[in-house]
């Protein structure tokens, strides 16, 4: 029987121990989509315990103590800190398959040389071994993004913020990681959410103009893309319910614009038409300034609408939305491509069942503007697990070609996640050891680094531009 999380964790054979060791554990982490507040980074917050920097904002374990019946003042409330990491180890030993246990207890061992086992009996020594560990300089916020050997994080940052922690971090010359803004205007296409009059009146201040029409909400979010780029920007990102295409004139967008303005009901389908029009715009700037765009669907948000009144959103009540017309998102690309606008994209979505939607779509619309210019992306949210990595994987080296992938991603808030790279990688080459092992591709050790170090790494520093070297 092979040790609980040892060296070859998740590693069968020797060729995929081979893989791992040699080639995807000697790479940097390359973090280009993630929720890290950058004044945390700026300031180099410290974390006075472990309940601070596990269980402050992360919804995924708070999901699993709810799960477990678990209070919700010692979940989300005003329980002392000691118990809420009580109830989270109580948890913890229950969550057998699920990737909040492995991820949990690779951060344990990254992190506080703990290579024991976190459960209700054990939660004590563990929360003073812990507690004592983040007092020491290590465990600052820089200093856990250094030694988890990360090379640049992209942020998720609105278009009226005004960067000044980036701009701050790229002055300073102490901290070798790029910190680098990623355009989220989610609020800007949202014209249906409440709120949308006063964010607009935002977006007016940080672009220094008046909105008053569709035209002028473009001038304002290129005036911002501008300013982005210049920070350094090299990504979009789109939270969206489904990518949808739903075509208009010029008049037809601008009227449903003026209606929200005037505070008018708008309709679904003007709401269609709105985003649609929106989103056909963004994207053609992105591929001026070579950005690339990614887009977020799939979910289902705040389905628990009394939880959602006492707690508001990213709290743990989302879920998997199977709608999402395949034929939609082939013609928004396919518009923006007839038109010589359509840039780098990389497509994710929620539901598992898309991926091999994801898979031919994305054949439709490559060439040699860049390798591998529509991407599907990783397994996300719901779907970052052992099962859900293998199967997006497979499914993209099924339909195209998987040694193009950029690979993954944190999506998270916490500064000790970074063992989920580590994670994923183990599981690629798992995946394609076997592969080698069963005598389904050579063992050509030149190839097969090219490829794991690529999935890793090199691929997502070409793929975005970034000012990094390949390795």
């Amino acid at each position: 029987m092979k040790q609980f999380m040892d060296k070859d964790f998740l590693l069968s054979t020797p060729t995929a121990q081979e893989l791992y060791h040699d080639f995807a554990a000697k790479v940097p982490v390359l973090d280009y989509h993630c929720h890290i507040n950058p004044q945390e980074i700026a300031e180099d917050r410290k974390f006075e315990n472990i309940t601070q920097v596990w269980l402050g904002g992360d919804h995924y374990k708070w999901r699993q103590m709810r799960s477990n019946g678990v209070e919700e003042r010692y979940i989300t409330g005003d329980a002392p800190d000691r118990e809420k990491f009580q109830k989270w180890a109580e948890t913890l030993e229950k969550a057998i398959g699920n990737p909040l246990f492995h991820w949990s207890h690779l951060e344990l061992q990254r992190y506080f040389g703990y290579t024991g086992v976190l459960n209700g009996d054990t939660a004590e020594e563990v929360w003073n071994l812990c507690n004592a560990k983040l007092q020491e300089a290590s465990m600052s916020a820089r200093n856990l993004i250094l030694q988890s050997n990360v090379t640049l994080i992209c942020t998720t940052d609105d278009p009226a913020d005004d960067l000044k922690w980036h701009k701050m971090l790229a002055e300073d010359e102490s901290f070798p990681v790029q910190v680098l803004p990623a355009w989220r205007p989610d609020k800007a296409m949202n014209l249906e959410k409440p709120d949308y009059g006063q964010y607009l009146e935002t977006l007016a201040e940080a672009a220094n103009m008046d909105i008053q029409s569709f035209e002028d909400l473009k001038a304002a979010l290129k005036s911002r893309m501008a300013f982005f780029n210049e920070m350094g920007c090299r990504a979009s990102d789109h939270g969206l319910e489904y990518v949808m295409y739903v075509p208009a004139s010029d008049e037809e967008v601008e009227a449903v614009f003026q209606k929200r303005l005037n505070e008018e009901t708008v309709t679904r389908e003007e709401e269609l038409k709105f985003k649609t029009a929106f989103m056909l715009f963004v994207a053609g700037e992105y591929a001026k300034m070579g950005w690339a765009m990614q887009l977020h669907y799939g979910c289902k948000r705040d389905n628990n609408t009394d939880m959602y009144e006492k707690l508001g959103p990213d709290t743990g009540f989302d879920c998997i939305n199977n709608y999402a017309p395949s034929g939609q998102i082939a013609d928004y690309l396919n518009a923006l491509n007839a038109e010589g606008n359509l840039p780098k994209t990389v497509i994710y979505s929620l539901n598992p069942n898309d991926d091999e939607a994801i898979g031919t779509i994305i054949g439709c619309f490559q060439n040699s503007d860049a390798v591998g210019k529509i991407q599907q992306g990783s397994a996300w949210w719901f779907n970052d697990h052992k099962t859900g990595m293998t199967k997006q994987m497979t499914s993209l080296a099924n339909l195209g070609l998987l040694g193009n992938f950029i690979g993954m991603l944190t999506d998270s808030r916490s500064f000790l996640s970074y063992p989920r790279h580590e994670y994923f990688r183990r599981i690629l080459c798992e995946m394609i050891g076997n592969w080698v092992e069963n005598g389904e591709y050579p063992k050509d050790m030149k190839m097969l680094e090219r490829i794991v170090k690529g999935i890793s790494y090199n691929n997502a520093v070409r793929y975005f531009g970034f000012e990094l070297e390949m390795k």
